[in-house]
């Protein structure tokens, strides 16, 4: 397709490869539109890779790429706070610091009073943290912001209302949503359905049974046919066979056909430490490590703590007996390195 721009009317709607309102021709260039956008952050949230978000939208911010301009690192969290991803938001915000292109008051204000909405009040904590660490608040304590936001720092506007801007985008990321599960063939929905009651009624043969006609029939599994199987492995305590349906996942990922959520990273790791496979374990660590998420060190130590306390305390490398134990202890020791075991 060529695009001769000086060709174009003001405003012009173009039409990329089928899929209309991507790209506008506005103010003299190509802009992405809020579709564009919402298709963009959808995408990155779905994997949990926040870092790779900031970074395009700083570079979109930066060539003024987009209706926002140079607002659309802020309209974008607030928009996340707007639909409830306050980690996410608070993920781009640490993201945006992290690139020396901070947020101001008011985006961090908006992410406060959601926490304190919500009764997230350790989130609140740490928030504030981050603010006093960064100067936005001087001479005023905790207690001043939380109790007296609006008339000390007249934001008022931003704790009530959501600007037409928030609200353009956080609508587009809605319909994104909704047309993307519209794409999903019924027959997935199906193929699920029966999946999660075989999982729910403990009969796992017919869930894997249901799960591998799937893959015969070449109907890519979602990653809710993913959560139904691994809760369904869970409860059973069949930790052996989550290791082969990690080996699933990994290979749809690596093929492009499957992204998956934290969540599901965070469920696999736990059943794993559950199930004393840390070499699966440290498995997962890197690739949430690679996709830039957030992994809840405090947990993982309290569950080894709780269940593993006393793993080859005493036996040293040197003392293995085979290989395999040796190999065991290698990751147990990774494992207690980094979530910080004593």
């Amino acid at each position: 397709m060529q695009i001769l721009p000086e060709l174009l009317q003001n405003d012009s709607v173009l039409k990329i490869e089928g899929k209309q309102e991507l790209v506008l021709y506005w103010n003299g260039k190509l802009v992405l539109s809020n579709r564009a956008l919402a298709k963009l952050i959808n995408g990155y949230k779905k994997v949990g890779d926040t870092c790779k978000l900031s970074e395009l939208l700083l570079k979109i911010q930066k060539e003024l790429c987009s209706l926002r301009g140079s607002d659309l690192c802020s309209d974008v969290i607030d928009t996340c706070i707007h639909l409830g991803w306050l980690e996410t938001a608070h993920d781009l915000l640490d993201d945006m610091d992290a690139a020396v292109a901070p947020m101001g008051l008011t985006t961090f204000m908006s992410l406060l009073e959601a926490y304190y909405r919500g009764n997230m009040f350790q989130e609140a904590k740490a928030l504030l943290k981050q603010m006093r660490k960064a100067g936005l608040l001087p001479n005023l304590s905790d207690e001043m912001v939380v109790s007296k936001c609006q008339p000390i720092l007249d934001i008022s506007a931003t704790c009530t209302n959501v600007s037409s801007s928030t609200s353009d985008l956080a609508n587009a990321l809605v319909q994104e949503m909704r047309d993307e599960q519209k794409e999903i063939p019924s027959v997935v929905y199906q193929f699920n359905s029966s999946i999660n009651f075989f999982c729910k009624a403990k009969m796992m043969d017919d869930a894997l049974k249901t799960y591998r006609r799937m893959q015969e029939m070449k109907i890519q599994p979602t990653e809710q046919t993913l959560t139904y199987m691994l809760y369904g492995y869970s409860t059973m305590g069949m930790f052996r066979t989550i290791t082969i349906l990690w080996g699933d996942i990994k290979r749809n990922m690596e093929s492009g056909n499957l992204m998956v959520s934290r969540d599901i990273y965070e469920y696999l790791l736990l059943n794993f430490l559950r199930g004393v496979y840390f070499e699966r374990v440290m498995e997962v660590i890197d690739f949430m490590k690679e996709h830039g998420m957030y992994t809840d060190k405090c947990l993982y130590r309290s569950e080894f703590v709780k269940l593993h306390n006393n793993l080859y305390r005493n036996l040293k490398a040197s003392e293995a007996r085979t290989e395999a134990q040796r190999k065991r202890l290698k990751y147990v020791e990774a494992f207690k390195k980094w979530a910080g075991v004593d």
